[in-house]
């Protein structure tokens, strides 16, 4: 039985979704933040080395990090999904480019902001600020040029670059009235049948950051 453990508000809200999308048939167990660092519980560490989300279980398989674990999903579960394009697809290399892009990069600099913040600096070192404005100038000219970040259709691009767009940047209090490519774009994502009901799995009683 595939299930996957949700630490709330985390990125493991990606699986969730992904798995909405596909339609399968998985469990969802939600894991709380502690309340005195608002780090994973012990239970959620102990199910992987790392102790961070995302991790799924499938039988007595447990895997951690959102690629693997989306690139082990279709593989086992959905071969062939329009969510993930082949080569030869005209969209593949965009496809490719942000699937990877939103955690090795994207993700990245937030976090580096993040630990600048924590770490008490009253601005972001410059070359965090530089790579973070980078970013998001990339992210609103790629939605004014297409409907999703893999092309013509939602693939699991979307579905990895989701997170910082939404639950993350809803932590931050960042605003998007700037960009409204991106606003058009997560009201097409908010619109989806199946990411309303991952979030509603994911956040009970959270409404989703979609603008």
């Amino acid at each position: 039985m595939l299930t996957i453990h949700h630490l709330r508000l985390s990125q493991s809200e990606r699986i969730v979704w992904l798995a909405e999308e596909l339609g399968l048939d998985y469990e969802c167990k939600l894991y709380t933040r502690r309340a005195d660092n608002r780090l994973a519980p012990d239970e959620y560490k102990a199910l992987h080395p790392m102790g961070i989300a995302p991790v799924i279980t499938d039988d007595d398989l447990v895997l951690g990090e959102s690629g693997a674990i989306m690139d082990y999903i279709i593989a086992k579960y959905a071969p062939g999904t329009p969510l993930s394009l082949p080569p030869g697809h005209r969209d593949y290399t965009d496809h490719l480019f942000y699937y990877h892009w939103a955690n090795a990069t994207f993700m990245t600099n937030g976090m580096m902001a993040l630990v600048a913040q924590f770490m008490g600096a009253k601005e972001l070192p410059p070359f965090v600020a530089d790579r973070m404005h980078k970013s998001w100038a990339m992210i609103e000219k790629r939605l004014g040029e297409a409907d999703y970040f893999g092309g013509a259709q939602l693939t699991t691009a979307d579905i990895m670059m989701g997170f910082q767009l939404t639950t993350s940047r809803a932590m931050s209090g960042m605003s998007i009235a700037a960009m409204p490519n991106l606003q058009a774009y997560l009201k097409r994502i908010g619109d989806r049948p199946a990411y309303q009901a991952a979030m509603a799995k994911c956040e009970p009683g959270m409404t989703p950051k979609l603008d």
